[in-house]
């Protein structure tokens, strides 16, 4: 019997455009309230951002943004992990010091910061996933602890990027989730740890958990529910950690599945 369901943002839950379509989600939500299952959009973007997207719905819902690094459930955060302060600021300064012309974003529970110089299409596209954005002359001025520190790369180098972070693999969680972004967040945290955490605290096992992902950063998310879901246009390596593929973020695959698979757990009760 499902009592959770999880779904990755970008690529999954949402189509092309960054949209969803809404009407449908109300039969998702509808259909997830009268069998008493939790809800988890579980996505790199800001937790402000998804309460921006989802509405006022999303207090019921639990949040795991930032890369999975936060969890807000009715309005506050029920679990959060930082990744210090100085070990950001050197992981900050060994990207920017490599070759290219990819963007750091530094992300702490307050705002995601990004230089002052980024290019205005850039900026706009950082705030398809960051509500709370604040430009900055240079990251050392931040004091804060961060949430994580994200990179994009408008030129689809970040496979490449990432191989040369390894000096800090031992003290942070680095992943490239694509061609074009890399997350890096406090050493074991990523998207299976904190799933892990919220199943606790919701009293669901990995057979009663239904999972969407199609990002390199969603593997770990697979390994976390039996009934899990790689989108059709998802990475071959999601899909081979997948139990099931599932069609396309451009057809509302999560939402369909979703209302099939709850259709059937209410026939059988």
């Amino acid at each position: 019997m499902i009592k959770l369901i999880i779904t990755d943002m970008d690529g999954t839950f949402l189509n092309s455009r960054g949209d969803y379509n809404r009407a449908l989600f109300a039969e998702v939500v509808a259909a997830m309230a009268q069998q008493g299952i939790h809800f988890a959009p579980c996505t790199g973007k800001q937790v402000d951002r998804v309460e921006e997207l989802l509405g006022a719905q999303s207090a019921n819902f639990w949040i795991l943004g930032d890369s999975a690094t936060r969890i807000k459930h009715q309005g506050r955060y029920v679990y959060q992990s930082l990744l210090g302060n100085a070990l950001g600021q050197a992981i900050i300064r060994r990207l920017e010091r490599l070759p290219g012309e990819h963007i750091v974003i530094a992300c702490t529970a307050a705002c995601a910061a990004i230089r002052e110089e980024v290019p205005d299409h850039l900026k706009a596209l950082v705030r398809r996933s960051y509500t709370q954005v604040q430009t900055v002359a240079d990251f050392g001025d931040i004091t804060a602890d961060f949430v994580k520190i994200t990179v994009y790369d408008e030129q689809g180098r970040c496979l490449d990027l990432r191989g040369q972070l390894d000096e800090f693999d031992d003290e942070a969680y680095i992943v490239a989730s694509d061609k074009q972004w890399i997350d890096i967040a406090n050493a074991g945290v990523h998207k299976g740890t904190t799933v892990a955490r919220l199943q606790q605290l919701v009293g669901a096992g990995r057979h009663e958990t239904l999972v969407f992902g199609d990002g390199l950063n969603d593997i770990e998310l697979m390994e976390c529910a039996d009934f899990s879901f790689a989108m059709r246009n998802g990475h071959d390596e999601t899909k081979d950690a997948a139990n099931f593929i599932t069609r396309s973020n451009d057809e509302d695959a999560v939402m369909h599945t979703i209302l099939q698979l709850l259709a059937l757990q209410r026939q059988g009760s």
